[in-house]
């Protein structure tokens, strides 16, 4: 029998392969439980027999006879026992032994007491269950007295009626039992104890763990630069870096690892985008050189994108502004991480726009743009103007172009104008723009098999199809993108940019972003479509007319108009003679103070005004300019004056009569009408420029020169011309050579007092003789104290 039960309970060989995995897992589990279960119950038992053990030699033991008897009160029984209870010294030494032994004892607590039996006694098996129950040793419980709490009475017909609520009771024996687990837990699991450093000690630790991190940093980046292809890995290993958790050099090794990453990535980065390899490629087998550099390739790609995915978390983290779990880094560390984040988003973004997520790094860094933050918005702001400006082909640019649109669209054009004036940076040449679809040449295209069939013999077409063989390896080996590809993107961009402006000119005409978009018309406007010019001047004047905008915004919008006239425009009859009148008007607004900047577009606005259109520009209109710039050139600094006679020597070559102006006889009729605002009937033909003669004695020496070349009527030659170096630069480029905006005076100021060799100047020499004996005789004297008495002053004076 014995060895049947043995094989029902341990299972055979094969029963135990058809066994699933999840139920030998649950019996495990059902086992572990178990054992748990009985530990925990053998724990509570011998916590009670302790207890027992405690109170039985304590107290005397209550007799089980009659347990359901009722007893008359509490302090009675006490009273009984303490009557009944004999004292210790008048037991006998035996009975108080046995006593005691009996006490010590675990049966003692378990058995009838009332029964003479041996206490190990055998159980009878033909003994009924009754009397087996009968015999099992009753206790008593005897609740606790529960204490009242006497509350407000309540009134009645009969009376005042008392009212009671019994107080809860506390368990404490389950107090008790969890605190008793707690320190045995306590005494089970022993902690180090953390030793105390001083702050000199904890910074040397510090700098220690440092010197540790960046070796390692230093180990990993050279190794993977040696030989990216097969270090790969360690890639992996220097991106861990990043979750840092040492509290102590988290935040610099996180920074370190950011900028080192970086320069990585920027170094091994191929030149080429990485694609994806396909179902078919994956299947072939290939060479180990080839495999070797399609896991460098995936590894690169993969790596590059987790590194961008903690860059973006870094930047979020700071946003939100959410401490994070492992609490390593502060709150205040996270502007710091989430600035050097951006500063290497950017890097990126302007050294790889050929690679792999460049896209995502552009919708990383366009909000950074307008972001509150003044050193992040110039940060982002930077690297897109790097990024325009070299771009050549114009795919980044088209990119970046979509998401400043939409950003600014999305915002409701409340966006910093940096963001706007990022678009002035923008390489689109004006040939390349201007030529129409019509006029580029298109591009080659190869015969199809059945021209060939018709044209050509069989030895011909062999030959046509390697020279396209050949010539299609040409074009992908070939760096630089076709001229018709390079258009097409340009002129989206430009689309782009264009509707972006409309959109603000038509919405938002109120909007700080207003000057950024009119120096962008100023600078575009030549390639806008000519189905806009009417429209679009109408609303340049409407502009200028409604008073709400500043003095340089009203200039912009003047640079506008002549900037779109003198392009396409000019195929087109307008005269802008509101546009002349405006700029008249408003030219003495100028001067030494705020306005001073104002200059540099004035200059721009007159060379486009007056120079390229000069067939357009009336004779009088030409001498009102002249005769009122040189005005101007009196109360502007001297990089303004040098500008603005620089402007009208170019005028007065550009119209040869304009020299009357230089002789006091008046020519015609009229008197001259300064305060006029109409440029075309002030009569500035009966005055003379008085104004060169008071600049001739101007403090600045270029001033005083090309006032003296203007006075002796601008000669190209001779001794009244001007040197090479301020005739051949524009107007422009002089107001900009001489300014003074680093307070520093160009040309420098020459000492008046030269050093005399050999004798130096000291003390008394500087003074007249008679002068220093008169202070010699002072000073020897020596002063007498002497009351002073100022009232007999004034008696005297009240007695006159």
């Amino acid at each position: 029998m014995k060895a049947r039960r043995n094989k029902k309970q341990i299972p055979s060989f094969r029963k135990l392969i058809k066994t699933s995995k999840v139920k030998l897992e649950n019996k495990l589990k059902n086992k572990q439980f178990k054992q748990q279960s009985t530990l925990k119950k053998y724990r509570k038992e011998q916590r009670k027999l302790r207890q027992a053990v405690k109170d039985a030699v304590s107290k005397k033991p209550i007799p089980l006879e009659n347990p359901k008897e009722k007893r008359p009160g509490k302090r009675i029984e006490r009273e009984e026992e303490e009557e009944e209870a004999l004292p210790l010294d008048m037991m006998d030494e035996d009975d108080l032994q046995l006593m005691k032994d009996l006490g010590q004892r675990s049966s003692f607590l378990t058995r009838d007491l009332s029964s003479s039996e041996p206490v190990h006694a055998k159980k009878r098996k033909h003994e009924r269950i009754i009397d087996k129950y009968e015999k099992i040793p009753r206790t008593l419980q005897t609740a606790p007295e529960k204490e009242l709490i006497h509350l407000l009475p309540i009134k009645d017909k009969s009376g005042i009626i008392p009212q009671t609520r019994e107080k809860p009771v506390t368990d404490s024996n389950k107090d008790e039992e969890d605190q008793e687990e707690e320190r045995e837990l306590e005494e089970e699991v022993t902690e180090d104890p953390i030793q105390e450093l001083t702050i000199e000690e904890h910074l040397i630790k510090r700098k220690k763990k440092l010197q540790e991190k960046k070796m390692h940093i230093a180990a990993l980046a050279s190794a993977i630069l040696s030989d990216p292809e097969s270090n790969i890995k360690k890639l992996k290993e220097l991106r861990s870096m990043l979750m840092e958790q040492d509290p102590d050099v988290a935040v610099t090794v996180r920074k370190l690892v950011i900028v080192s990453l970086m320069e990585l990535f920027k170094d091994i980065t191929p030149s080429y985008k990485i694609r994806p390899l396909t179902e078919a490629e994956k299947s072939t087998k290939t060479r180990k050189e080839t495999q070797k550099l399609r896991e460098f390739e995936e590894g690169l790609v993969s790596q590059y994108k987790f590194y961008l995915e903690n860059l973006e978390q870094m930047v979020k983290d700071w946003k939100q502004r959410k401490l994070k779990k492992s609490n390593v880094v502060s709150l205040k560390a996270y502007k710091g991480l989430a600035e050097v984040a951006v500063k290497s988003l950017c890097e990126l973004l302007v050294a790889l726009p050929h690679f792999n997520f460049h896209n995502n790094i552009i919708v990383l860094i366009v909000p950074l743009m307008n972001d509150v933050s003044k050193l992040i918005s110039e940060m982002c702001c930077e690297a897109v103007k790097k990024l325009f400006k070299q771009d050549k082909l114009g795919q980044a640019s088209l990119g970046v172009i979509k998401v400043i649109s939409g950003f600014v669209k999305g915002r409701n054009y409340e966006v910093r104008p940096e963001m706007l004036k990022t678009f002035l940076c923008l390489r689109i040449k004006e040939v390349e723009v201007k030529k129409d679809t019509e006029d580029i040449n298109k591009p080659k295209k190869f015969m199809t098999f059945k021209e060939k069939r018709k044209s050509l013999s069989r030895m011909q077409r062999k030959w046509k199809k390697a020279e396209e063989k050949l010539e299609r390896e040409l074009r992908e080996a070939e760096a630089s993108e076709s001229a018709e590809k390079k258009l097409k993107l340009h002129t989206e961009t430009l689309n782009i940019v264009f509707v972006t402006y409309f959109r603000i000119l038509k919405k938002a005409q109120r909007s700080p972003l207003l000057p950024a978009v009119l120096e962008g018309l100023a600078k575009f406007a030549h390639l806008i479509n000519v189905e806009f010019f009417d429209d679009l001047l109408v609303v340049l004047h409407t502009l200028i007319e409604s008073g709400d905008l500043s003095y340089q915004e009203s200039l912009h919008c003047v640079q506008t108009a002549f900037h779109i006239l003198s392009g396409q425009g000019d195929v087109l009859n307008i005269d802008p003679m509101k546009f002349y009148t405006h700029l008249y008007k408003t030219l003495f607004k100028l001067h030494a103070g705020a306005t001073n900047e104002g200059v540099e577009i004035v200059l721009q606005c007159l060379d486009v005004m007056l120079t390229k259109r000069r067939k357009q520009v009336s004779q009088q209109r030409a001498l009102a300019f002249i005769k009122r710039l040189c005005t101007l050139a009196l109360h502007v600094l001297p990089n303004s004056s040098i500008g603005i006679l620089a402007t009208t020597r170019i005028l007065m070559h550009t119209f040869p009569k304009t020299d009357l102006l230089l002789d006091s006889e008046s020519q015609g009729s009229g008197v001259f009408l300064p305060e006029l605002d109409e440029p075309e009937y002030c009569n500035a033909q009966n005055t003379a420029l008085w104004e060169l003669h008071a600049l001739r004695r101007h403090y600045h020496p270029i001033v005083q020169r090309f006032a003296a070349h203007l006075i002796a009527g601008a000669p190209s030659e001779g001794s009244g011309a001007l040197k090479p170096e301020l005739s051949r630069r524009s107007a422009a480029e002089l107001f900009e050579a001489y300014s003074m905006a680093e307070m520093t005076f160009n040309p420098p100021v020459e000492s008046s007092n030269p050093k005399i060799k050999g004798k130096v100047l000291q003390g008394d020499s500087f003074l007249n003789e008679d002068l220093n004996q008169l202070i010699k005789r002072y000073s020897s004297e020596v002063a007498t104290e002497s009351p002073l008495d100022f009232t007999k002053y004034l008696k005297t004076s009240l007695h006159q």
